[in-house]
């Protein structure tokens, strides 16, 4: 082993993150993340609502997890052994939904870690041999750090700390998407999931009530394609709610009846568009700093997963 560190930070506790440091925290290693968020999710999040009395889950990101990789295999196995994870034959064979929501299996990671939620990392620069790391709550300084946060985000904190991988994040581009979240008093005459085609406005539906450990009424999440969610990207919450619900219902050909509840949220930043030089990682053991994430390789969770792991790789040896 090489280049053993000595304190290592992580900016972002998603998928890339937490996998990154769960690696490095096996090895013996005490990681410390950093995250935005207030709690477990990201892109896999779930957002709770109460809706006729009863409190239920959307989950409003991420709507199923798959496979390609032994690797990954393996990780979705013990999120379901432990049960963050169950398969959901409705998406498919081999789909995976987080449990109770589908941040499950984040929730799960970061309970072992040392993390810092609702702490944003607004600076990053070197200070003799270590890394200042500067918050609305002070300073922190480590001698290693990691970026796993998003390509628009990573462009901007990075710009000086390390020009070259801000120049890589700065030439990818994320397609938006505004997700609907709707409940309903009567089952849609639907199957439990729609997938539209290319032209349409309406990109992923699920019966979001009918996934393993979901209770409540009938509860749907309704994906707006990229193109859609360009056209009404500046609508209001409300705006976009309707303009899905009207989509939704054109596309399927169902008379829907009234909502018992609704609430849109925009992804702007929902699927990162990876060029022909994609990589697992970003690695520069000179200046102790790496990165990771899904907009290095591509637009999955388990890219995400993979990210992580091959920069604790690099790290490690």
């Amino acid at each position: 082993m090489t280049n053993t560190p000595k304190t290592i930070a992580v900016i972002g506790a998603g998928m890339a993150g937490l996998t990154c440091a769960a690696q490095l925290a096996e090895a013996g290693y005490a990681p410390v993340l950093f995250d935005k968020g207030r709690g477990p999710g990201g892109r896999m999040a779930a957002r709770r609502a109460e809706v006729g009395g009863e409190t239920v889950s959307f989950d409003h990101g991420a709507q199923v997890l798959t496979a390609e990789t032994p690797e990954f295999a393996a990780q979705l196995s013990a999120w379901e052994a432990a049960g963050a994870a169950a398969l959901w034959p409705a998406a498919g064979e081999g789909a995976y939904v987080g449990t109770p929501g589908m941040n499950g299996p984040i929730r799960v990671m970061a309970q072992a870690l040392d993390v810092r939620w609702g702490v944003r990392i607004e600076k990053l620069q070197r200070d003799g041999d270590v890394w200042l790391l500067g918050h609305d709550g002070g300073e922190a300084r480590f001698d290693h750090v990691i970026c796993a946060i998003p390509a628009e985000q990573a462009s901007v904190l990075l710009s000086d700390a390390a020009p070259e991988y801000a120049d890589k994040a700065k030439g990818i581009i994320s397609t938006p998407c505004w997700a609907l979240m709707a409940a309903f008093d009567a089952a849609l005459d639907l199957p439990d999931t729609v997938e539209g085609n290319e032209t349409d406005a309406v990109h992923w539906a699920a019966r979001n009530s009918a996934k393993p450990q979901r209770a409540g009424p009938e509860c749907w999440v309704i994906h707006a394609s990229a193109d859609f969610s360009r056209q009404i990207l500046e609508h209001s919450k409300d705006g976009a709610a309707n303009a899905l619900l009207d989509a939704f219902a054109q596309q399927t050909g169902v008379s829907l009846p009234d909502p018992i509840h609704t609430a849109a949220h925009r992804w702007l930043y929902a699927s990162p568009q990876v060029g022909e030089d994609a990589v697992r990682h970003l690695w520069n053991a000179d200046a102790a700093i790496g990165v990771c994430g899904d907009w290095l390789h591509g637009p999955r969770a388990e890219n995400a997963f993979l990210s992580g792991r091959a920069l604790a790789a690099a790290i490690l040896y």
